[in-house]
């Protein structure tokens, strides 16, 4: 008989303590109904639940769910309770993001991704800078269409940048990982998250800053993915420029004219062989979400034929479904969509009723008159808000891990913490 728990003792005791400390110890504040309270005291039980990972963050988000609609501290009916407990599972953004990620595994399936990689490396492989550059590309064109960037990092990019440094003997386990591998497992990593954060399907927590922000504003402000990309792709491409060349001189590679790397590339694009049926098909539901998803049916003929984001990636999921380049049993397997889903759908929806039961605004309250007893004006609010990145970088686990897989065993150079937030295995 299996006597194991479900649920890490320490980090859940911790993630209780707060939550009761918050209900029955400190006072329901001045501006504050009793009910916003006690659900903040829930929301930040299940955030320390999370960053002590208590349990899978699918996990703790049903029992967010089921807390809220036991609680009923957003409706006082057990049946309004529990519509209002599972109400945010009807967000289209939530909905974008789960079929999206959906979608990427026709990239994984097919090969579509590597075959990219390996394709800007067989133009660009001369030098390992230049290599660096077509592991970045690479990110910077599957960015749009593949929202886990854990996929993409990890399960696209990352094996085509181990097998051309594993190629040139660059191996942590030999000691021979300054070659020309610490440099592009860096570039692997910061591509990450600066294509992260030029599409709204890029990254997971995206379209939980468009809702919260579309929520926060009365819907003032709605951030489309034309909007998005837009006001991201200066700033973004200007990052991607820089900073393989940046870290060329941070972790300059020993190795610096790579001409074998060029007919690697063509080797294992040889083995590939031509582009296959799914491939094409791929690439063309690929083209069309970019072409939905950038409004420019609307732009030609006008609002009345404008495809709201979400249907765009349900249109691109049923034509891969349809030409079966995906089963139904791909999707089911796709279990981080289905977690993604789940855990999201708890955390704007107390996100939302944090909102409605006035707690937010309390709280941008207080920030804000603390900021101005300061008296440093708005110019106060930045340093507190590159303190509130910086500790979230810190502290926060990102769900589900972002990081290519890092293999190799600690060495005394590099500290278990940067391991943990930057991979430097190869």
């Amino acid at each position: 008989m299996d006597k194991k728990i479900g649920f890490k003792p320490i980090s859940t005791a911790v993630a209780v303590a707060l939550a009761l400390l918050i209900w029955f110890v400190i006072p329901v504040p001045e501006g504050v109904t009793p009910d916003g309270w006690h659900l903040l005291a829930m929301f930040v039980g299940v955030v320390a639940a999370i960053i002590g990972k208590a349990m899978p963050i699918g996990a703790i988000a049903m029992i967010a769910i089921t807390l809220v609609a036991l609680t009923g501290v957003t409706n006082d009916t057990p049946s309004g309770a529990i519509k209002d407990a599972l109400s945010s599972f009807s967000s289209s953004l939530i909905w974008l993001i789960g079929v999206a990620i959906m979608i990427s595994r026709g990239i994984l399936k097919t090969g579509l991704g590597a075959r990219i990689g390996y394709l800007f490396i067989a133009v660009w492989g001369k030098k390992t800078l230049g290599i660096g550059y077509s592991l970045a590309l690479s990110e910077l064109l599957l960015a749009p269409v593949t929202p886990s960037n854990t996929a993409r990092g990890g399960g696209i990019i990352h094996p085509v940048m181990k097998a051309i440094a594993s190629s040139y003997d660059s191996d942590p386990e030999k000691g021979t990982q300054n070659r020309m591998g610490k440099y592009l497992s860096l570039v692997n990593y910061h591509s990450n998250p600066i294509t992260s954060a030029m599409f709204i399907t890029a990254t997971a927590p995206n379209p939980l800053v468009v809702e919260l922000v579309a929520k926060a504003t009365n819907s003032d402000i709605e951030l489309s993915w034309g909007t998005w990309a837009l006001a991201m792709f200066v700033p973004g491409l200007i990052a991607m420029i820089l900073m393989p060349a940046v870290l060329y001189f941070i972790a300059p590679p020993k190795i610096k004219e790579t001409p074998n790397a060029m007919q690697f590339a063509k080797d294992r694009l040889k083995e590939q062989g031509p582009m296959s049926r799914g491939e094409w098909i791929m690439l063309g539901v690929f083209g069309i979400l970019l072409f939905l998803w950038a409004g420019i049916p609307a732009l030609l003929l006008g609002k009345a034929y404008a495809v709201d984001a979400t249907t765009t990636a349900f249109i691109g999921l049923s034509l891969l479904l349809l030409s079966g380049v995906l089963t139904w049993d791909d999707i089911l397997k796709e279990k981080s969509a289905w977690d993604t889903i789940t855990w999201f759908a708890a955390l704007v929806m107390m996100a939302t009723f944090l909102n409605k039961l006035g707690v937010v605004t309390w709280f941008s309250g207080l920030l804000e008159s603390g900021i101005a007893s300061t008296g440093m004006g708005w110019m106060g609010h930045v340093p507190c808000f590159c303190w509130l990145i910086y500790t979230r970088t810190i502290c926060l686990p990102v769900p589900p891990p972002t990081l290519p897989p890092c293999s190799a065993p600690s060495t005394p150079q590099v500290s278990p913490w940067a391991r943990r937030r930057c991979c430097l295995p190869y």
